[in-house]
């Protein structure tokens, strides 16, 4: 199926921004209960109604197996919604500060209020998961929102759609299908908010036209993940749970293991290691196994595969894979070894079933290395040796980090997710997705008289007395 085409005018979208911004106060005004039945409604959608067809359009999209559908993008949504159900009444009361002495008579809090009406432009990877993931924080938070899927994933798209219909009506939260005229039409709007997920380089251009309208905006963008495994890290664990972080979904994931950094005394070890979790998880001939799916579109593929013989002609080798058809979208999971840092794979982000290895010889040489790029959104140590992994973590910088593992940070709805500077601005989950799509209101009230007004003008010696007083003890 072909990628989406533009169907709706400027016009027809100002329409639906307009509607959704006369009705931003209504949204904003609900209840916490209505807010819950809305996710509610989200959660048995996704969970129950929607289920099979959601699998269905992956597969469609990725011939992504089902449990792989459930894992990455069901769970993630669900998780999502069960901890803002459990977390909302918190988050949306009042809280309560300390006012300073100098200002007795007077008491103050913070009230998370809505940012009005949001822009949500999800990427085609995940498509479920990175939409509806946003979305719930956006419900959390009380605001109305236009919802952006990508156009290279139809199928997904097109039930993303549907499922939203059958919940919302179109000034709270609508879906716009389109491609880059829409997304245009979409950015020249005047949103209180847009979040985005993909790429730096789109994602410049996000922040570039929300400046035009001082839109603030969360970026969730990418960038080369390194992995850095020592001597003293288990081999086998560590290839088994780089084998599927890398590999889930055919690479084409943001926080996947990008490329590897590993001690030169234990490289070889770690390459048998990775050759046979490749086997365990999909079997001697990866081209029947269900368990793996197909990159996104034929230009992707040829992507990838250019990135592969960029590295070749500059000295790498393939230590396992290489086999690939770009008309069924298939690139074998392929490790390739003996790469030149001057290639074209270890200066983009691969978003592939490719994974370059690296040796090193000490750990200064990965900082250097690591710190010379780009933050990354982000970076795993793999290691059985606290100095040495909180040297790494404490002379690096990452959007995120995990220690004997990767990828599993992301369902921690606990932690805040983003990157930093290339690799992304504001965080998403939890709390710090409710923290994303609304405003800390501070609310101040003077409840008496306070001492300020005896320092309000005329000025004279008592009074400056009183100042210098204030000055030096409250």
């Amino acid at each position: 199926m072909e990628a989406i085409k533009d169907t709706l005018s400027f016009n027809e979208i100002q329409t639906l921004f307009n509607n959704q911004k006369g009705n931003q106060f209504k949204v904003a005004n609900r209840s916490i209960v209505e807010r819950k039945k809305k996710l509610k409604q989200l959660k048995t959608a996704i969970e129950v109604t929607f289920r099979d067809e959601i699998r269905t359009a992956l597969y469609n999209d990725f011939k992504k197996h089902p449990s792989e559908s459930d894992l990455t993008e069901i769970y993630p949504i669900t998780g999502e919604i069960k901890h803002t159900l459990n977390s909302l009444k918190k988050w949306t009361g009042r809280k309560r500060v300390s006012t300073p002495l100098a200002f007795l008579g007077a008491s103050s809090h913070i009230q998370y209020e809505p940012k009005g009406v949001c822009l949500i432009i999800s990427p085609w990877n995940f498509p479920f998961n990175l939409t509806f993931g946003p979305l719930v924080s956006a419900i959390a938070a009380g605001n109305t929102v236009i919802l952006k899927p990508s156009e290279h994933t139809v199928n997904s798209s097109h039930l993303i759609k549907k499922i939203v219909k059958s919940i919302f009506s179109e000034d709270e939260v609508v879906v716009i299908e389109g491609a880059v005229e829409t997304s245009k039409h979409l950015l020249s709007l005047p949103f209180n908010h847009i979040f985005f997920t993909g790429s730096p380089n789109v994602g410049k251009i996000v922040m570039a036209a929300a400046a035009k309208n001082l839109t603030s905006v969360t970026l969730e963008l990418g960038g080369k993940s390194p992995t850095i495994i020592d001597e003293t890290a288990n081999i086998d664990n560590a290839a088994k749970r780089i084998v599927w972080g890398k590999f889930i979904n055919a690479g084409q994931i943001c926080i996947a293991p990008d490329y590897i950094l590993v001690h030169e005394n234990i490289k070889e070890e770690l390459v048998k290691a990775f050759q046979k979790y490749l086997k365990v998880f999909f079997g001697d001939d990866i081209t029947r196994s269900e368990a793996f799916p197909r990159i996104v579109n034929k230009s992707h593929t040829k992507r990838i595969l250019n990135l592969i013989e960029d590295s070749k002609s500059k000295g790498a080798e393939i230590a396992f894979g290489g086999i690939s058809s770009v008309d069924d979208k298939y690139i074998q999971p392929t490790l390739i070894t003996n790469v030149s840092l001057d290639s074209e794979i270890m200066e983009q982000e691969i978003f592939g079933p490719v994974l370059p290895i690296i040796s090193f010889k000490n750990v200064e040489e990965v900082i250097n290395h690591v710190n010379s790029k780009e933050k990354p959104l982000a970076l795993y140590i793999y290691s059985s040796k606290k100095t040495n992994i909180n040297y790494l973590i404490k002379n690096t910088r990452a959007g995120g980090t995990c220690v004997n593992s990767n990828d599993i940070h992301f369902f921690n709805n606990n932690l805040p997710f983003g990157g930093s500077n290339n690799s992304g601005i504001g965080k998403s989950h939890g709390f710090f997705g409710f923290q994303a799509f609304s405003n800390a209101r501070s609310i101040y009230n003077q409840h008496v008289p306070g001492a300020l007004e005896l320092l309000m003008p005329p000025y004279n010696n008592f009074k400056q007395k009183l100042i210098d007083l204030t000055i030096k003890w409250f």
